[in-house]
């Protein structure tokens, strides 16, 4: 039996913890480490740490951070952000993450996620992917099932992919085949980001974390939309995510990781008490 995991994310940017809404209209919300400290002793199964601006700013990834976080927490974390090379990975790993997440990097030179991997091993990679429907206005409600799911016979959904936390739309590029390609370049899981829902708390977007967990043989995490607990194990149980990854429900303290734990135990999911 496969235990899905609860995983809080820490969106950093001047070495702060910051939440917005569809990637813009940041707020602060705390220090990266004591937010780690607070969700290791909650019951978190992993944690996240996406520097947003690095990529975006040249600068250098967070490797202080892994650093500090190593010697503060003892669940695994993943660091990303401006990684650009196995040099970077490196770094990253030695000074005490588990794994390394790529986005815009991979995109601009997708052969870096076989580098990482023939490296490290496809464990330590994970693709990250920032998705935005690329259909002009709201799907009909007719084509829409009770769960917001596609009726069959409906027109298949794409989705863009955006880069540089956003910023930048990737032409021709489609969400679900990026995904597909990334793993087989070597990504062992997919972070899949719904840039429409992040931040929202409407929920999860389901049609797109359940079109790439069908694509893909390797665990995705669902990103972008948690509001409420039930859209965590609608996430899992609908959208076929192995992972729930949460920020704005827990940093302000909306909900506490074992809330979420529960629920999903509660709700027939199977997760580490």
């Amino acid at each position: 039996m496969v235990l899905k995991r609860v995983i809080p994310c820490l969106d950093v940017d001047n070495g702060r913890v910051v939440k917005g809404t569809n990637f813009v209209g940041l707020r602060d919300a705390g220090d990266p480490v004591e937010l780690a400290e607070r969700y290791d002793a909650e019951g978190a199964d992993e944690l996240v740490f996406l520097d947003i601006s690095a990529s975006h700013e040249k600068r250098d990834t967070i490797v202080e951070l892994a650093r500090r976080t190593a010697d503060n927490v003892f669940i695994p974390f993943t660091i990303g952000g401006g990684i650009r090379s196995v040099e970077d990975a490196q770094a990253v790993l030695d000074a005490g993450g588990d794994k390394v997440s790529v986005n815009s990097s991979a995109l601009a030179r997708p052969e870096l996620l076989s580098e990482l991997a023939d490296h490290f091993g496809a464990q330590c990679v994970v693709l990250a992917i920032d998705a935005a429907s690329s259909a002009p206005a709201e799907p009909r409600e007719a084509d829409m099932d009770a769960a917001g799911l596609p009726r069959p016979g409906a027109a298949p959904a794409t989705w863009n992919v955006f880069v540089n936390g956003g910023r930048k739309l990737v032409e021709g590029r489609d969400a679900v085949s990026w995904a597909v390609e990334g793993v087989e370049r070597g990504a062992g899981e997919v972070l899949l980001t719904s840039m429409d829902r992040d931040g929202t708390e409407d929920g999860y977007e389901l049609e797109l974390t359940r079109a790439v967990a069908d694509a893909v043989p390797v665990p995705v995490i669902a990103s972008g939309g948690a509001g409420r607990l039930e859209h965590l194990s609608e996430a899992i149980a609908e959208g076929r995510a192995d992972a729930v990854l949460c920020a704005s429900i827990f940093h302000y303290g909306r909900y506490r990781v074992r809330d979420a734990k529960r629920h999903l135990a509660e709700a027939g999911i199977p997760v580490r008490a």
